[in-house]
């Protein structure tokens, strides 16, 4: 039973990738757009006047009209090599395992499932399962965006003020970019493959007793850890703004200064 449900599943996945647009429309920089200002000409990207910066303020912000900070205007779409080795280092690499490590241990902590009992062995399996689930997930999000043509990768707010970027870190585990110019649309991609992930888990090793329910709130859970992790990639580190980089700058600039008080 377990098998044919992992069967329909991915059945059900691969139909979605099928039935994807083939084709997203290209934008040329003479386009004209709709009122509602969602698209940004390359020119306007290539050359940012307060008006366009206020468009594209306006078509990220949840408050239409209002004047926002503009959003990554410095957008560059990557190369289908690009997207897949990321693929390959979300689902495989040494963050993957770390994840999954600290899945395993809050598995174990709580004894979900018990089936599985406590013990070194009982937290391996803990640990592969989530591993797995995070694989599944990771797929998932990367086959379907790939269908759809999104780019689901983070980038960090260019925009200044606590609430701003997060609201930006936020936003950003439902939306993904689209075309050339980078355009955000909500994203069917980063919001089901969570959830496939969970059903994957859940059907195909977990205990019987374990059903569409759990495998629901398992998703819900991973989808909110998503956004956390956002939160983290924007405020702690990586990027210009970030914590862990101001650090840095701190530490690397003490041997420049003590190398230009010399005589």
């Amino acid at each position: 039973m377990k098998r044919f449900h992992v069967r329909l599943l991915f059945i059900a996945v691969a139909s979605l990738g099928a039935t994807a647009p083939a084709s997203t429309a290209q934008i040329a920089p003479s386009a004209t757009y709709s009122a509602n200002n969602e698209i940004s000409t390359s020119r306007e990207l290539a050359l940012p006047s307060s008006s366009a910066t206020a468009r594209s303020s306006d078509a990220a912000s949840p408050t239409p009209g209002k004047t926002q900070p503009a959003l990554d205007l410095t957008y560059t779409r990557p190369t289908e090599g690009e997207k897949f080795h990321r693929y390959l280092f979300a689902a495989f690499g040494p963050n993957a395992v770390a994840r999954a490590a600290i899945s395993g241990a809050l598995s174990q902590a709580t004894n979900t499932p018990k089936e599985w009992g406590q013990g070194m062995g009982p937290y391996g399996e803990r640990v592969g399962s989530a591993f797995g689930i995070s694989m599944v997930t990771t797929t998932t999000r990367y086959a379907l965006a790939e269908a759809f043509h999104e780019d689901t990768m983070y980038y960090r707010c260019e925009c200044t003020g606590t609430v701003r970027r997060l609201e930006h870190a936020v936003i950003s585990t439902i939306t993904a970019r689209v075309g050339d110019d980078g355009r955000r649309r909500l994203s069917f991609p980063s919001i089901v493959s969570p959830y496939a992930g969970a059903m994957i888990g859940v059907y195909g090793w977990y205990p019987d007793g374990y059903g569409a329910g759990f495998a629901f709130q398992k998703g819900s859970f991973s989808f909110l850890t998503t956004a956390g992790i956002n939160v983290a990639r924007e405020f702690i580190y990586g990027g210009p703004h970030t914590l862990f980089h101001r650090s840095s700058q701190s530490l690397a600039a003490e041997p420049s200064l003590a190398a230009d008080s010399k005589p």
